[in-house]
């Protein structure tokens, strides 16, 4: 079902950070089962164009900041974790908050939050400078690995001149004061 809603590369890649998320998740003690769930439906969202994601956000009256009514990219996440809710019976909230923070990151992430940011970035179909470092650091420290992806996150945005959600910005900063409290 989900192959069919998601299609070919966009399935494919949900299976990367599946696969990924249960990798990282090993490696830290956490729920591997719950990380794979998570990494399979976290772009449940991405099925919809920007118009059905408002619609639908609208019709569950969820409650969103103006930045992500405004960026499809960041709203295909929390009209997402809604519609595992609402249409597929998900009802682990921890599942949906990673789902529903998987763009943005937030301040206060648990572990299994933390996996899936990190996961969607660094799955195997991703190909950029680093990234194999980056896979490689995750897998000894997910915070350390965490703030190169945020502070990469972040600079495409401003070099995009895109908006950068408050929470985003919240998570690096919690990033950063945790490691020089540590």
């Amino acid at each position: 079902m989900l192959r069919k809603e998601l299609g070919r590369r966009l399935f494919r890649h949900s299976l990367g950070v599946a696969s990924m998320a249960h990798r990282l998740a090993g490696a830290h003690g956490l729920d591997q089962e719950a990380a794979v769930v998570a990494g399979i439906w976290h772009d449940y969202g991405k099925a919809f164009t920007p118009e059905e994601l408002r619609e639908k956000a609208r019709a569950m009256n969820l409650e969103l900041d103006e930045i992500t009514r405004l960026s499809p990219p960041l709203l295909h996440a929390p009209v997402g974790a809604a519609l595992l809710k609402q249409e597929i019976g998900l009802k682990d909230e921890w599942i949906l908050r990673a789902v529903k923070f998987h763009t943005t990151g937030a301040a206060g992430l648990n572990g299994l939050e933390k996996i899936i940011y990190l996961a969607d970035a660094i799955e195997v179909g991703r190909r950029y400078p680093g990234v194999l470092s980056l896979r490689h650091l995750a897998m000894k420290d997910v915070d350390a690995a965490l703030r190169v992806v945020v502070d990469n996150s972040l600079q495409i945005v401003l070099q995009k001149g895109d908006l950068l959600h408050p929470d985003s910005v919240a998570f690096r900063n919690e990033l950063i004061m945790t490691t020089r409290r540590g």
